[in-house]
């Protein structure tokens, strides 16, 4: 198959609840992820299945064990030191306690909330792709229109932005799952396979647990529904459906691929 298809998960802190006003032990942001993040490995165990996880080193240092083990089929690459505080020195210290847990380098980087991070520091911290733009507009998050849509170089870096359809940069990503019909994302992952012939989509392992409780959680309709194993059956459905069109790989291999045979421009 010519189309590729490329899943990966943030896992990190179960975080969210904070910026809703909630109070949210640290203990249990990470049973929340852990629970999701084992139902999201089963599942695609199920179908063999290979994906990237964007791991936090904070969330790592606590499931080391889980890791280590995802790290014989899929791709462990960072998420940042912490889901909720940065510094720059968090790059290469956390590419250092992965690397650490896992026996294996570590290629890629993906910032939490897909926020700004200096290019050039992620070249300094030794990663070969990056993956934390997404070039739509998030109300309230950011607005990247004018940023490329597909593949570029910057300070030497792979930059592979999240998936958005051309014209539009209608997005394919965890919220457009939860709150669009199923046919608007096969639409538009037809439309982007046939313009840029792989599609990535990113989620959270957390979307996989039970969120659903508001008095527990607070969060809005549009980020807990479809929650837990409802969500799980959404995604198992469109893997049931985008495996018959294109091929699963991991985001290291989609950036072996354009290392090879694309001429990526600089920007």
């Amino acid at each position: 198959m010519n189309k590729k298809i490329i899943l990966s998960f943030d896992v990190e802190e179960f975080d969210t609840p904070l910026e809703y006003g909630k109070e949210l032990p640290l203990s249990q942001q990470m049973r929340v992820s852990e629970e999701g993040l084992r139902a999201v490995v089963a599942l695609l165990d199920k179908y063999k299945v290979r994906a990237t996880f964007f791991t936090t080193a904070n969330f790592a240092n606590q499931y080391p064990d889980l890791i280590r083990s995802m790290a014989q089929v899929h791709e462990i690459a960072s998420h940042g030191y912490f889901h909720s505080t940065f510094e720059e020195s968090d790059l290469r210290r956390s590419k250092d306690a992965l690397e650490e847990i896992i026996q294996k380098p570590i290629l890629g980087y993906r910032m939490a909330r897909m926020m700004p991070v200096s290019e050039e520091a992620i070249a300094q911290a030794g990663y070969r792709y990056n993956s934390s733009l997404h070039p739509t507009f998030l109300p309230g998050r950011y607005n990247c229109f004018s940023r490329p849509r597909t593949p570029f170089l910057s300070k030497g870096v792979v930059q592979i932005p999240a998936s958005v359809t051309p014209l539009f940069r209608f997005p394919v990503f965890w919220l457009s799952f939860k709150n669009f019909p199923a046919q608007w994302i096969r639409l538009a992952s037809r439309w982007i396979w046939n313009t840029d012939s792989c599609v990535n989509y990113y989620f959270h392992p957390w979307e996989f647990a039970d969120i659903s409780d508001k008095s527990v959680f607070g969060l809005p309709f549009y980020v807990s529904r479809y929650g837990g194993q409802r969500m799980l059956t959404k995604l198992e459905r469109h893997i049931q459906w985008a495996r018959k069109y294109a091929e699963f790989i991991t985001f290291a291999e989609w950036h072996d691929h354009l290392r090879k045979n694309t001429k990526l421009p600089d920007a």
